[in-house]
Formats: C-alpha cells, structure tokens, sequence
C-alpha cells in the first residue's frame, strides 16, 4: 500500500526493545504494509530524526510515528510533547504503541496530543492483529497531510 500520491508510507518506530521492535517490523510486514520504516531506540535519537539533526541529516518525515512510552534517554511522554509543541511536526499522527495499561499513562498521552494509544499484546496474533488494525486506519482510511515545504505552508 501507498500513499495517495504515490510514495511509499514513512514510518518512524521509536521503541527500545528489540523484542518488540522485531514484532512490529514483523507484523507490517504480514499485514503487507509498503513502507519505509526506520527504527530509532531513544528519546533523544527520535528527535534527532525527526529535526534532521547529525546522522539523520536526510531523513525523511515520517507520514506516522509509532512511539512507545517508557523510553531510554529521554521517554516517550516527552518526545510527545516535543511534537506535539513543534509546528513543523505537530501534524505527523502518533500512534503511542505500550505495554502499560496505567490509567494515568492513558490520560497523560491524550492530555499530550497523542492521536491514539494502543496496548502492545503480549500474543503474537494479538499484535499482529493490532499493526493490522493501525494500518488499516492510519494507512488506507484516514486521509494523511502531503509533506509541506515551509513556503507552502503560510498558503503561498
């Protein structure tokens, strides 16, 4: 699947374990997602990305970013807020994708902007069945903002 104009769907996962990082490359990959996914294992490194700073100079902007909460460096509460507080990047959809169930979590996520919070299921079928679900929204349903070059965005 890809974009409506064309281009293969950006993915940014910001998740530390390897573990869960190796289920979602997985389940997308099952679900037959076309993407361009790129693994990030911090905080800090996601804003790096998603800034185009060092290393990620040449990155791309990611169409959706699949964040997990409970992140090295700098956590995944934070890394939203950032977003979510940054013109340039408030409009990318974040999909907060975590084992924690804890109410608070749930309410800090959405009171930060979060466009969804996803339980990550311990079951591989369970999960793949959750990517599957995300996909299907975030990836063929919902209507994605093309990526604006600043002058396009003042309406010029």
């Amino acid at each position: 699947m890809n974009r409506q104009d064309g281009r293969m769907i950006q993915i940014l996962l910001v998740e530390d374990s390897p573990s869960d990082a190796e289920l979602t490359i997985e389940a997308l990959n099952e679900a037959k997602v076309a993407n361009h996914l790129t693994l990030v294992e911090d905080g800090v490194e996601a804003m790096q990305f998603l800034r185009r700073e060092g290393a990620f100079s040449s990155a791309p902007r990611p169409d959706l970013i699949l964040l997990d909460l409970n992140l090295p460096r700098k956590d995944g509460r934070e890394v939203l807020a950032e977003i979510k507080s940054n013109p340039d990047l408030k409009t990318i959809p974040v999909v907060v994708l975590t084992t924690s169930q804890a109410e608070q979590d749930v309410l800090r996520a959405y009171e930060l902007q979060a466009n969804c919070y996803v339980n990550k299921p311990v079951d591989f079928k369970q999960f793949l069945r959750a990517v599957r679900s995300i996909e299907e929204f975030w990836l063929a349903v919902v209507t994605l903002p093309r990526q604006l070059s600043p002058a396009n965005r003042s309406g010029s």
